[in-house]
């Protein structure tokens, strides 16, 4: 299956962001130096929405296609996104568990826990990773997994309802769903919608993308260098600057829906013949999903080897930051690519039997 140009490296740079987000986060919680003095240390969420925006936009331009031409199969669109989420998911979630009930009582560090073990199965094995995290505050391996929960939500209608859908009034659909989503999440009655973050409208936003450029309705944008290059420009001052983080949240939110549309879509259709061909770039693509569900691991084991051993305790300001930084990339990197190399290429290659 082709694969659109310059999207596997996007997903690295915003797994990489993230792993900025959480470093000094947890670095300033165990009272170890750290460094956030750049706007892009603070955009960890805004990656994620922007992960959001991308799934929704390559799902549904998939389901557009498969019904175009008749072949949409919502059990074999289910059987490929299990293959893909699950195997890591469950994974992660289960070391997280073990980590945070077995082995920091036993290593004599505490952490409270204001969970079962009940509550923790019904929460993320039902698909609610995200009411889990908000809940309890489970800790931070655990916690990263409410963006997977969202997904997994967002999976479980959109597949039903574009089957059921005439392929003709998909994109109305698909636009008044956003449309009125994105008023009930930002109104006073659906306050829950916000507090547990359902973000749904981001993934709608990316479907609309890809239906109007599907329908040859963005040709307008690829005649000139101009429309692209703005946009690219002003995503990359979005990560990099705080010109635009507007004080209106929903406001910020519907310039981001719009933004991270029209940069996906630049990157994807109207690169102006601009392609990332550099074979180290589209891996570390591929295995972002990992380096997104692994970080936060390597960064709790780094973290503890500052903390335990004296020789790192006696480094300087500068140092230790600079050292902690790299040797959480390396070892989330590493982990990343033989967790894909030798466990998720597995599940990954069985998703071939459920392709039309």
């Amino acid at each position: 299956m082709n694969r659109l140009p310059n999207l596997d490296p996007l997903r690295f740079f915003l797994a990489s962001i993230v792993l900025l987000f959480h470093l000094p986060q947890l670095s300033a919680n165990q009272g170890l130096p750290y460094f956030d003095g750049l706007p892009i240390f603070h955009r960890g969420l805004e990656a994620v929405y922007m992960f959001f925006v991308l799934s929704g936009f390559l799902i549904i331009r998939l389901i557009y296609r498969a019904k175009l031409k008749g072949t949409f199969s919502i059990k074999d669109f289910y059987i490929r996104r299990i293959l893909r989420i699950f195997p890591l998911y469950y994974l992660v979630l289960g070391f997280g568990l073990v980590f945070y009930n077995v082995i920091l009582p036993f290593l004599n560090i505490p952490f409270e826990i204001n969970y079962t073990w009940k509550e923790a199965f019904l929460y993320n094995v039902f698909f609610l990773p995200n009411v889990f995290a908000k809940i309890y505050e489970p800790g931070g391996i655990i916690e990263i997994l409410w963006s997977i929960g969202i997904e997994e939500q967002f999976y479980l209608v959109i597949a039903p309802l574009l089957f059921l859908i005439n392929v003709k009034w998909i994109l109305r659909v698909l636009s008044l769903l956003l449309l009125g989503y994105f008023i009930l999440y930002w109104s006073d009655v659906f306050e829950i919608l916000r507090k547990y973050t359902f973000v749904f409208f981001y993934l709608f936003s990316g479907g609309v993308i890809a239906i109007l450029e599907e329908r040859k309705m963005l040709e307008f944008l690829k005649r000139s260098w101009f429309f692209p290059f703005i946009i690219c420009v002003a995503t990359l001052l979005y990560f990099v600057t705080d010109w635009f983080l507007l004080e209106a949240m929903w406001l910020r939110s519907l310039l981001t829906c719009s933004l991270f549309g029209f940069f996906i879509h630049s990157l994807a259709f109207n690169n102006r013949g601009v392609e990332v061909n550099s074979k180290i770039l589209n891996h570390l693509g591929s295995i972002s999903y990992g380096i997104y569900m692994f970080h936060a691991i390597v960064l709790n084991a780094v973290v503890f080897l500052f903390l335990k051993l004296e020789f790192l305790q006696n480094l300087n300001d500068n140092l230790t930051i600079i050292l902690m930084l790299l040797l959480t990339f390396a070892g989330t990197l590493l982990i990343a690519h033989l967790s894909y190399t030798y466990f998720e290429l597995y599940f990954l290659k069985l998703k071939n039997r459920f392709r039309k």
